[in-house]
């Protein structure tokens, strides 16, 4: 009850800071709902070139991309570590996390946390649901169920990959990390893999799985049968490299000495 409470308690207050200035909040909606259109615009013109890329339609794709924009929401709403590093760890807040009684990643997710985020989910729906209308697809009751289980785990496996990366700021003071080259990355993980080169399959699959936050869940709604090995492992490895970033952070934290050390 006392994590639920702290939540709830500083969701309340993001809010309030976030209608203070009302216009900021609707202009990073619609910056959000610009930057997505214009990766769905990239896909279509893509396709004005070709009816089929490595043996997937446009609505595939299309559905596949949106997908990928709902784990990817969810995980940016609650693992906003972007400027961990700059923010904990060069100017010193990290110190006053650790006198927190909550756990530290708690707290640091609690201060950076951005519900904003969260438009992009209903993008993504969206997006989902007119390619799936234009194929036809059949959704059974449980499909729901698998949905919710599927995007968890793509969240997780996010989580899991930046809380390890930003982990590392325990052990540098430097301003630019790895954060941007993983997360141009991960945009890899938008698209079927079978459209890269086998090296980059492997990389997105094993070692940055981002794979598994796009195309492997998707695969499983668009009826790909060959890829349902990968949709049951997407919670396994939404759990196990979650499991890893935690073990990362916490290392980092306890060889953490404090800013002015």
């Amino acid at each position: 009850m006392f994590y639920l409470s702290l939540f709830w308690d500083y969701l309340k207050q993001y809010f309030k800071m976030r209608l203070a200035y009302r216009m900021d909040f609707v202009n990073g909606i619609v910056s959000d709902f610009v930057f997505q259109a214009t990766n769905l615009v990239f896909i279509l013109v893509v396709f004005q070139h070709t009816n089929v890329l490595k043996g997937w339609t446009r609505d595939e794709i299309i559905f596949i991309y949106g997908f990928f924009l709902v784990p990817y929401a969810v995980f940016t709403t609650f693992f906003n570590l972007w400027e961990f590093q700059e923010r904990y760890i060069i100017r010193g807040e990290m110190d006053r996390v650790l006198t927190r009684p909550a756990h530290n990643l708690f707290q640091v997710m609690l201060e950076t946390m951005d519900p904003q985020s969260l438009v992009g989910a209903v993008t993504g729906i969206v997006i989902m649901v007119y390619a799936g209308a234009d194929m036809g697809l059949d959704i059974a009751w449980y499909d729901p169920l698998m949905f919710l289980l599927l995007v968890a785990s793509g969240a997780l496996v996010y989580g899991g990959v930046y809380t390890g990366i930003a982990a590392i700021g325990f052990f540098s003071d430097s301003k630019t990390g790895i954060s941007p080259m993983i997360w141009n990355i991960q945009n890899y993980g938008r698209y079927p893999v079978n459209i890269y080169n086998k090296a980059i399959r492997i990389l997105l699959t094993w070692i940055l799985p981002f794979a598994f936050v796009g195309v492997y869940p998707a695969a499983y709604f668009l009826k790909r049968e060959e890829y349902y090995t990968y949709v049951m492992l997407t919670p396994v490895m939404g759990v196990v490299f979650f499991m890893i970033g935690i073990t990362i952070w916490n290392y980092g934290v306890k060889q953490y000495r404090g800013a002015g050390s």
